[in-house]
């Protein structure tokens, strides 16, 4: 199982809900990762999603212990138990966590592989993932050059620069 998350300069994933940033190449790499995979998410992940709908070309699996909540062809998982049984039909190494918070928090002990974009930016934020440079479970392999986002296609409306990583884990 292999996790995407994009982070500021502290770590940060998101603020009221929302992503951080919205850059044309890092959803282009999202879905170079999880197209024709299986992705696990959060309900509240979920409802960031135009329409609060499921991604195409992917097997979603939401997590979440709401008895009530049933999204349009989403397999829904109450429980990690529950989620494991399901994941017994998928091939681990076509499992991408994608967040939220909790769910990162959760999974993150059972992935092996993380994909990190990384904004060299502060952003305003209330919700973090853990600092994989300070683990010692996780070693940086992989590092792209830096590039810039375009202010007048992305999010925010400045010139941003970021960069794409992959940790493994070590331990």
């Amino acid at each position: 199982m292999f996790l995407v998350v994009a982070v500021d300069k502290e770590w940060g994933i998101g603020y009221r809900g929302e992503l951080l940033a919205r850059v044309k190449a890092d959803l282009g790499n999202f879905a170079k990762l999880t197209t024709g995979k299986t992705v696990i998410l959060g309900s509240t992940t979920l409802a960031t999603f135009p329409g609060g709908r499921v991604l195409k070309n992917r097997t979603n699996i939401v997590l979440s212990t709401r008895k009530d909540y049933r999204p349009e062809g989403a397999v829904m998982a109450r429980s990690l138990d529950d989620l494991f049984e399901i994941l017994k039909c998928y091939n681990s190494e076509d499992v991408a966590v994608i967040g939220g918070a909790s769910i990162y928090r959760q999974l993150l002990p059972y992935c092996d592989t993380a994909y990190v974009t990384f904004f060299d930016a502060n952003f305003p934020k209330d919700t973090y993932f853990p600092n994989l440079d300070e683990s010692g479970e996780w070693k940086l392999t992989e590092k792209s050059e830096v590039f810039t986002s375009n202010p007048e296609t992305d999010f925010p409306k400045e010139e941003i620069n970021y960069w794409f990583a992959k940790y493994e884990r070590v331990i």
